[in-house]
């Protein structure tokens, strides 16, 4: 049987330190072998629009899955969603269908989870004040995603509109302080733990900004090669640390373009998340670095979703996110 969840079955479904903990996890299986992570490619749409089917297998929880991402550009000036997706999940080793998610709960929240994973592996652990630029719903579940892992009290917020930061504001009213900014240039310099979370093609946050002792999140831009957030002195200037090198060197603009100018070289996105978790590749390691989580988003983190997201549903067992390894890949 199939599992059909859509966004109205998946809100408030997952919580959001499991969910942390599940996509720790999927880090921790890439860079130990039991996860397969290839980049995706692109398929055009008509338009501007194109399709990006993402994929990913586990072999410790024994699924993979299949993402059909689509971002459609001209969708906003409707005012309908520019990216929508779709996840479907199989049983690894039979193939049998197990389920099919609406990808919109599940991305925004997984999205966030990867910052906070990241965040907990490279902010200092003072960090106190977080900056978002940008402030619609992602920002809004980064909040709540960052308060698991760091004592945040206070955040500085800019958007272009002056109605998202009111949405936000209300959104997040009695949890923290929050300071509204009048450019990105003010959010950057005020943070201790910096998320950008725009669409934007050209760079909203140059890294002349940071100051030492900054993380920052770039997990806005969607996965287009003349896309990013962050301009090439700031990619120059942090500690990179990515969630997938193969992606990144594929789909990031941050990555791609900072190499064309000149700024960075290809090994500097070799650094994966999964490794620093593993203890195997150096993250931070003093108070004054400067680090910087780069990721355009990646299916292993919705198939960590997605696995906790079915072990909620009714056949639980069925799908239990402590499924064993299979024989060959097992330690």
């Amino acid at each position: 049987m199939t599992v059909l969840l859509d966004s109205t079955d998946l809100d408030g479904l997952v919580g959001r330190a499991e969910l942390i903990d599940a996509v720790r996890a999927a880090f921790l299986d890439l860079a130990r072998g039991l996860a397969e992570q290839p980049a995706p490619q692109s398929l055009p749409g008509a338009g501007d629009t194109q399709f990006l089917p993402m994929t990913a297998t586990s072999h410790r929880l024994g699924l993979s899955v299949v993402k059909v991402m689509s971002d459609a550009p001209a969708n906003r000036a409707a005012g309908q969603s520019a990216q929508r997706s779709t996840v479907l999940v199989l049983d690894a080793r039979t193939g049998e269908r197990l389920a099919i998610l609406d990808g919109e709960v599940g991305t925004r929240m997984r999205t966030a989870a990867a910052s906070a994973v990241a965040t907990d592996a490279l902010a200092r652990p003072d960090a106190r004040v977080l900056g978002l630029v940008g402030a619609g719903r992602l920002a809004v579940e980064h909040v709540h995603a960052l308060r698991e892992v760091r004592g945040i009290d206070t955040v500085h917020v800019w958007s272009r509109t002056a109605a998202t930061v009111r949405a936000f504001r209300h959104a997040v009213d009695g949890l923290l302080d929050v300071i509204e900014a009048p450019g990105p240039r003010q959010v950057t310099e005020a943070a201790d733990i910096l998320c950008t979370l725009t669409p934007a093609r050209h760079p909203v946050v140059s890294g002349q900004w940071f100051r030492p002792g900054l993380h920052v999140n770039a997990v806005g831009a969607p996965p287009r090669p003349d896309h990013r957030e962050i301009d090439a002195t700031g990619m120059a200037r942090a500690t990179v640390v990515v969630d997938s090198t193969a992606t990144q060197l594929a789909k990031s603009g941050e990555a791609l373009l900072s190499i064309e100018e000149g700024a960075t070289l290809p090994q500097t996105f070799g650094r994966e998340l999964g490794a620093v978790l593993a203890g195997t590749t150096p993250g931070r390691q003093l108070p004054s670095d400067i680090t910087l989580f780069n990721s355009v988003g990646i299916a292993l983190e919705d198939l960590a979703y997605a696995a906790v997201a079915i072990a909620r549903t009714r056949i639980p067992d069925r799908f239990s996110t402590e499924r064993r390894l299979p024989a060959e890949v097992a330690p």
